[in-house]
């Protein structure tokens, strides 16, 4: 019931954002020449934009069922599709993306993945992301210097600075085994000074997690291949997903700048706002998109792109990934109701 009622409440914040962020951004804008701006869109570039968001997903997954079979887990493409979605869902509607990750290992485990395998796919997969996102951005950033004033700068460098210390703490995660048992105590003497009972039952299945997901790491650090087939998935995810901008830039009916000249903005802006720790970083993406690309979109045309591009790339997206969720969720719940049921009749 505790993790139901955080669920709403991240579910209003959010929506919340949402609401302020758009009623910011259009309060002085006239609403009716927006829409009717976006009903003039040549619809073949937006399922073009959709189609590249597919891809984004499907990278995800082939990153995630790639590395879970190099750990000897079974797992199916679409069961890899799902955590995917799931992980997008829980991400985009908590602080700093903090839920993503923790709900795709609890639905990992429902499927009977070990919890240190799951934890460890994951976060190589989050490590790719970083390490594309920080490098995309650093390169594009060279190429546009001139479209960034001093407040992007600043925004971006702190952008930077955070990815690069989430990816600092990852790799950390990931191969330093003297820092996790470091990590394990400290969380047990924590648990023991909370009066917290079975403790030591609790630290022994921890450490045979901890052992399980260094045996793991171990076995990652031999096959190098599957890291660096990793990271250039997450390449193809990355401009797949930058490229929607350049898609509903072409759905306006402009072809003035090329799709390695958006994309490269994109990146920027994606660099930029990916460390901030709002929900779905919604605000200031938004906020971010009219700054960075308004030498790229007319004046008259930049609010209804703004809205298109953020539709197809995250809103969209979000609710496609809360159904999947909310099904996963219930077939879990009948699921557990059913074996609850047996275990009953058994006893």
């Amino acid at each position: 019931m505790k993790n139901k009622s955080k669920l709403i409440r991240n579910m209003i914040i959010f929506i919340l954002l949402i609401i302020l962020t758009f009623y910011i951004i259009l309060k002085d804008q006239n609403i009716d020449s927006v829409f009717q701006i976006l009903g003039t869109v040549k619809l073949q570039y937006v399922l073009i934009g959709i189609t590249c968001m597919c891809i984004y997903v499907l990278g995800e997954a082939i990153n995630i069922g790639r590395t879970l079979k190099a750990l000897n887990e079974e797992s199916s493409f679409f069961n890899n599709i799902k955590y995917a979605l799931i992980g997008f869902f829980f991400s985009g509607i908590t602080p700093a993306a903090s839920g993503g990750q923790p709900m795709q290992i609890y639905y990992m485990y429902k499927d009977k993945i070990s919890v240190a395998n799951s934890t460890l796919a994951l976060l190589i997969n989050l490590s790719s992301m970083q390490v594309v996102t920080i490098s995309l951005a650093l390169i594009s950033v060279a190429v546009n210097h001139s479209i960034m004033n001093t407040a992007l700068i600043w925004f971006f460098v702190i952008g930077i600075l955070l990815n690069a210390s989430a990816l600092t703490l990852l790799i950390i995660a990931i191969f330093h085994k003297k820092l996790l048992q470091k990590l394990i105590n400290f969380v047990v003497k924590v648990m023991k000074k909370l009066k917290i009972r079975n403790v030591d039952k609790k630290q022994e299945k921890i450490e045979n997690e901890l052992n399980k997901y260094q045996t793991s790491s171990d076995y990652i650090k031999e096959h190098k291949l599957v890291m660096l087939k990793t990271v250039m998935t997450t390449y193809i995810q990355f401009l797949a997903f930058y490229s929607v901008s350049y898609w509903v830039y072409r759905s306006f009916g402009l072809h003035e700048h090329n799709i390695l000249r958006i994309i490269s903005i994109q990146s920027v802006l994606y660099g930029t706002v990916s460390g901030i720790p709002s929900p779905g970083a919604v605000g200031v993406t938004e906020g971010g998109f009219l700054e960075i690309f308004k030498t790229i979109f007319p004046q008259n045309a930049i609010s209804s792109a703004m809205i298109l591009n953020r539709g197809i790339n995250f809103y969209l997206l979000i609710i496609i990934s809360a159904i999947v969720t909310m099904v996963n969720a219930i077939k879990c719940q009948k699921m557990e109701e059913k074996n609850t049921k047996n275990n009953e009749e058994k006893s």
